[in-house]
């Protein structure tokens, strides 16, 4: 087999002539001696660490290229930083955005967390909402359940949470710009099954959406965090004991806490307490 190569005139235009010069090629004879050879390269861009490949090929009797370079990807190990600047920019990521003080600012106090009203939230469908506030007329605590609706899912109807209820519950506090709401964190658990998975985690992102577009300053709190403040333990027999903890911090609550569902109404009341830094002295 005779093999041939190409020689051609690179192409050039005249800018005085405004037209392209002719191209002119020429067929030659490939003498068997020159084999064609193929090497693959790779090349690492500086900006951006991207590994690109590009390949050169050579006519010649001895080979310009040869070595073929082989190229490891190096994992670029990130120093981990520590757990507390991981938290500091989660809960920063979950903060309403303040308006920064002017010198011009008449009140001051629409530039700064206000610390006396705290939210608690049992994000759960059988879960609910706790104010507690402190004004000039005293302290109060008001606690709401989750408001919820019907949907169809596949060929069953389940509970979802009503994202517009939601909203309107939260605006008809007319609460301070920057309130801190304490919500249980979700963890899911393998006996809660898919739907259980779906369920919790999809109220518990609606409702940290929802606070923080409205004004509220969201910090998750794990359930066992806020139950070891009020000493409950784990197992079925906790709903009952934060109904009667509950009920023991907020006695003028108490009426609404007597059935076992209410037990979300009670851990929404106990995240808020504990938000606010309630305790009951023995």
């Amino acid at each position: 087999m005779e093999l041939f190569y190409m020689k051609a005139q690179p192409l050039l235009f005249d800018p005085i002539q405004a037209e392209p010069l002719t191209l002119t090629c020429e067929m030659k004879k490939m003498k068997s001696s020159l084999k064609p050879s193929l090497s693959i390269l790779f090349s690492t861009s500086p900006s951006n660490k991207l590994v690109r490949p590009f390949c050169t090929h050579s006519l010649t009797p001895k080979t310009i290229l040869t070595s073929t370079t082989t190229t490891t990807q190096s994992v670029s190990r990130v120093k981990v930083a520590d757990a507390d600047t991981l938290k500091l920019n989660w809960l920063d990521s979950l903060s309403y955005p303040l308006p920064h003080p002017g010198p011009d600012d008449k009140n001051p106090d629409l530039t700064r967390p206000n610390a006396d009203w705290v939210i608690g939230i049992d994000p759960d469908l059988s879960g609910a909402l706790a104010l507690l506030k402190t004004d000039r007329s005293g302290s109060s605590a008001q606690v709401f359940d989750s408001p919820y609706l019907p949907v169809l899912v596949g060929k069953r109807i389940r509970k979802r949470l009503d994202a517009k209820s939601m909203v309107q519950l939260i605006r008809s506090f007319d609460a301070p710009i920057g309130t801190t709401a304490y919500i249980e964190q979700s963890i899911p658990y393998p006996q809660d099954g898919k739907q259980g998975w779906w369920s919790g985690g999809f109220g518990y992102g609606l409702w940290i959406g929802i606070l923080v577009a409205s004004g509220f300053s969201v910090v998750p709190v794990p359930s066992l965090l806020w139950k070891n403040e009020f000493e409950l333990c784990g197992g079925g027999s906790s709903k009952d004991e934060s109904r009667r903890m509950a009920s023991t911090l907020f006695p003028s609550l108490s009426s609404l806490l007597t059935r076992k569902k209410d037990h979300g109404r009670a851990d929404a009341l106990l995240i808020a307490a504990y938000g606010k830094g309630l305790k009951i002295i023995s």
